[in-house]
């Protein structure tokens, strides 16, 4: 019985009687999203968690686990904003500003780090990381060029955009301003902002309509500076 009891309280030196694995797995989420896998440390993750280390891997594997299971949290929260782009059942060009506004939103709401967690989790990773560690990034960001290109491609199949339309480049165009809301979020930039610039660079969709709305050239001039500040 002694040895039961022994076993028992070094099995919680270190972990709080109420550890909360799923509101510090958001904590962890917050830390790597905020700061990069490689500015996390592990000290600041135990002491963000407020566990000790036998606890702390205890729970989690590794600091590497960790970040894999914060990843696909995001992945299934989060990062859900752009899974409209497969929605065969919207039209293709809401499908786009569907995702376009839902991105800038989540990215510049409260509650979170700004930007995405996606794009600044690859970034933060380091040149010598693992591919395993971002496997799930880099399919994530796979996934949606893949969407903005079965829209467009859907669009010119659907009679919506003109047939000499060039799918892969008016998809990079808005992929690339995707992106880009992840640098605008981080600067302050606020959501009203992003949503408008939203809805200038979707000019560009309505320019290679088939029967394009008249467009004057300071809309032209303002749809691609849009673009080209990103």
């Amino acid at each position: 019985m002694e040895v039961f009891d022994k076993e028992t309280t070094m099995a919680q030196m270190g972990r709080p009687r109420q550890f909360d694995r799923n509101a510090a797995l958001t904590t962890a989420m917050h830390l790597f999203w905020e700061h990069g896998y490689e500015a996390t440390s592990l000290s600041r993750l135990k002491t963000a968690l407020g566990i000790s280390a036998p606890s702390f891997y205890a729970a989690f594997g590794s600091k590497e686990a960790l970040f894999q299971e914060t990843v696909r949290c995001y992945l299934s929260t989060h990062g859900t904003v752009t899974d409209c782009l497969w929605d065969t059942g919207m039209a293709p060009r809401l499908a786009i500003e569907t995702a376009l506004r839902r991105s800038a939103a989540m990215q510049a709401g409260s509650g979170h780090p700004t930007g995405c967690m996606v794009v600044l989790g690859v970034v933060g990773t380091g040149c010598d990381a693992d591919a395993t560690l971002t496997a799930a990034l880099d399919a994530s960001r796979a996934r949606t060029g893949a969407g903005m290109l079965a829209c467009v491609e859907r669009g010119i199949a659907q009679g919506e955009l003109r047939p000499d339309t060039e799918p892969c480049a008016l998809a990079t165009v808005l992929e690339s301003f995707l992106l880009g809301l992840t640098t605008l979020a981080r600067d302050g930039v606020s959501a009203a902002a992003m949503d408008a610039a939203i809805t200038q660079v979707l000019r560009l969709w309505d320019l290679a309509c088939v029967q394009p709305q008249p467009v004057d050239n300071v809309t032209i001039l303002a749809a691609s500076s849009g673009v080209a500040g990103l």
